[in-house]
């Protein structure tokens, strides 16, 4: 096991016997982090789990490898993702006229309902029954609700943003890109994202018991990623190489600070090559395995 060696841990007849159990078609390293996660986790599961990452580093494929091998393990888990819980298209219009025009953009902190989020993950924990939205993006709106049953052993929240903390307020100017020098000259918008990073989305984040960042190349390999994203959407909703190089620069300055911060926090990070392969593996927790 490649991961098992770059991570510096055993290889097991239990941890290979759960990893054959995986979904052979995903990538062979992300079966290899999930089936390792979820032996660690069997004998001393968190509660509340994050995983974030850059556009297109993989959050929701490893999400899913996570939730079946943690379910392997006997922990019932519930993936959470945070594009689920964008605001409505009425309520980000509401904003965008109330507060800053970028706002209407579904994508950067202050577009979610972390409320909304906050409560079903607690809520999650209980047993009872639990409706979570449905964001559809080719509407880029709400469509409808899914219903989950309580309680879960594990959530885990994946999300581009999840565990990202806010920047100075030196830090915010100058412009990050043309988006903000011509958009956001007086800085509202960026103040505001920021603002909601040291709100609600750093409530979220210290509720979070593990946190597991995949760490990107660089943002030429993020533009490349949600293109590649893109083409795997209708014609009719596809965007442009230009769209994508506009919608990237809204995600620029939090991915960037997140680089910088999130690695000295979290209790894993993973190393991905432009070609989204693993290059590193870096555990911060003692292996608890069986």
């Amino acid at each position: 096991m490649r991961i098992a060696q770059l991570a510096g841990r055993e290889e097991t007849p239990a941890l290979e016997e759960r990893l054959a159990k995986l979904d052979p078609s995903a990538p062979s390293d992300y079966r290899e982090i999930a089936a390792l996660l979820a032996s660690e986790w069997s004998l001393d599961p968190p509660t509340f789990v994050g995983l974030s990452g850059g556009q297109g580093a993989g959050k929701s494929t490893l999400s899913r490898l996570i939730a079946a091998a943690c379910e392997d393990a006997g922990l019932r888990t519930c993936v959470l993702s945070l594009d689920d819980f964008y605001y409505p298209l009425s309520a980000r219009r509401r904003l965008a006229s109330e507060i800053h025009p970028l706002l209407e953009t579904r994508g950067p902190p202050g577009t979610h309902d972390l409320i909304e989020c906050r409560d079903a993950m607690r809520a999650l924990r209980q047993d009872e029954a639990v409706l979570l939205p449905v964001f559809d993006k080719g509407l880029d709106d709400r469509k409808m609700k899914r219903l989950v049953r309580g309680p879960f052993d594990l959530v885990l929240l994946e999300g581009w943003c999840v565990g990202a903390v806010p920047e100075s307020e030196s830090g915010l100017d100058p412009a990050m890109n043309s988006l903000e020098e011509e958009e956001d000259q007086d800085g509202v918008w960026r103040r505001y994202v920021n603002a909601q990073l040291a709100g609600i989305y750093g409530e979220v984040g210290q509720m979070l018991d593990y946190l597991i960042f995949l760490r990107v190349p660089d943002l030429v390999a993020v533009r490349r990623w949600r293109l590649e994203q893109e083409m795997e959407r209708t014609p009719k909703q596809r965007h442009d190489r230009e769209a994508i190089d506009r919608f990237v620069q809204y995600f620029e300055r939090t991915t960037r600070s997140m680089d910088q911060t999130v690695p000295g926090r979290a209790d894993l990070v993973v190393g991905l090559s432009s070609d989204h392969s693993v290059f590193g593996v870096t555990f911060v927790s003692t292996p608890k395995t069986t």
